[in-house]
């Protein structure tokens, strides 16, 4: 259906929602790309000189290595901002998604085959289009500053093994969702929020066990002295953990992390090797009780209840929206007369719902630097706060992030302070 014939037929809520949906992606596609500007100024103006406050211990090369990784990167995304923008306007309001679903309706028929087709179709495309900057970013910006580890072989095999993965896990999931969204009713959002809710807390446990390690090789950590420190400090903060693991990042990248996964007793600490390569074991043992500091808070367990409470409000509105004629006009698409429009729904929402929730992205945002600064509180109550410092300016040092970067910026996206106030504060808690 031509987008000027379909336009043409609006009913007001449906124009009223093309109306708040194109308003909405024009003001935050010009408030990422201020904010984009912002910050590439902001770094740039500031690479010639370290700031006072890390003099002593950052060098310049280091500083400015950390300024031109960060402005390659804000570049690259400033790019990938504009395609984002256009394959979301020509997926909703331009009629791609439409035309895609009467493609595969004349081709399938209406039916449960039709709509597990049209998300996986929606999948290779989008995969297909943002390949070239994945390949870029991968193989170009992160080998240019020495970050990248991954060999095209390495690449090709983790292609294969997610694809599969997310088949094996993804289209059973998707078609349970799909079923109950056609028979169970009104209250099909109430059913799908549960089954979401303990698919999650599954893979919480699974993970650690059955998908990471097909992905990365985990051996447990040989370091005698320094799991002895590291077993103490989780003993002295009342934590226990299945196990400590050291993982091979550097295959992939030189990055450095440290992090808990699973749940209950399926806890795991997991090491990168590049961690361990690079700090002295006080400085482990301070990364590590930031992370006990989390659990000491209840940050885990806070946002797991914040993310199923958003799942639930959100499939609540889908579920009322899925209803609404003008809920598909309105974005572009000619809902299915003789079938069900149950996919073309939940692609609809999931493409729709980013644009609006951005413009609550700095609370989000702030939430997460308060708890970080909480853990750091901890981790210097619990460890030498000089340790913590000296073991985040390393990290900050090898994975090149930049210490300047735009005070707007960093309100509304950085889920970490920046290095500045997060020492600052540091040092007023020691």
């Amino acid at each position: 259906m031509p987008t000027n014939a379909l336009f043409a037929d609006l009913s007001e809520p449906s124009a009223l929602l093309t109306l708040a949906f194109a308003l909405a992606l024009v003001i935050s596609l010009a408030v990422k790309a201020w904010l984009n500007a912002r910050q590439i100024r902001y770094v740039a103006r500031h690479r010639a000189q370290v700031p006072a406050a890390f003099a002593q211990t950052i060098s310049l090369a280091a500083h400015q290595k950390a300024a031109d990784y960060t402005l390659a990167k804000m570049r690259l995304g400033t790019i990938e901002l504009a395609l984002g923008t256009a394959v979301l306007l020509g997926w909703t309001l331009l009629g791609g998604l439409s035309l895609l679903n009467q493609l595969l309706m004349s081709w399938i028929g209406p039916g449960m085959t039709q709509q597990l087709a049209l998300l996986v179709a929606f999948v290779v495309i989008n995969g297909v289009i943002d390949l070239p900057l994945s390949l870029y970013q991968t193989f170009v910006l992160e080998e240019r500053f020495g970050f990248n580890k991954m060999t095209p072989r390495l690449w090709l095999i983790d292609l294969c093994k997610s694809t599969l993965m997310g088949a094996a896990i993804g289209l059973p999931v998707a078609a349970l969702v799909l079923w109950m969204m056609a028979a169970t009713g009104s209250l099909w959002w109430l059913w799908a929020w549960l089954f979401w809710m303990g698919f999650n807390l599954l893979l919480l446990v699974i993970y650690p066990t059955l998908i990471a390690p097909m992905f990365n090789k985990f051996t447990p950590l040989a370091d005698e002295a320094l799991k002895a420190r590291v077993t103490a400090l989780m003993q002295r903060c009342g934590f226990s953990a299945k196990g400590l693991f050291v993982m091979d990042g550097s295959k992939r990248s030189a990055h450095a992390n440290a992090y808990f996964t699973g749940f209950g007793a399926a806890k795991r600490v997991v090491f990168y090797d590049t961690l361990l390569a690079k700090l002295s074991p006080p400085e482990v043992d301070a990364v590590l009780a930031h992370e006990l500091g989390h659990f000491k808070h209840k940050h885990v367990i806070k946002r797991i209840v914040a993310m199923f409470a958003m799942s639930l409000a959100g499939l609540a509105l889908l579920g009322w929206m899925a209803q609404q004629s003008w809920f598909y006009t309105g974005l572009g698409v000619l809902p299915n007369a003789a079938g069900l429009n149950d996919a073309l729904a939940l692609l609809l929402f999931m493409l729709a719902l980013p644009v609006f929730t951005f413009f609550i992205s700095p609370l989000l945002a702030q939430l997460s630097r308060k708890h970080e600064f909480e853990a750091d509180a901890y981790a210097v109550s619990q460890t030498s706060g000089q340790d913590l410092s000296t073991a985040l300016l390393k990290l900050y040092e090898d994975n090149a992030s930049t210490l300047t970067p735009d005070p707007v910026y960093v309100s509304f996206y950085y889920s970490h302070p920046g290095a500045s106030e997060r020492l600052a504060r540091m040092t007023a808690v020691r």
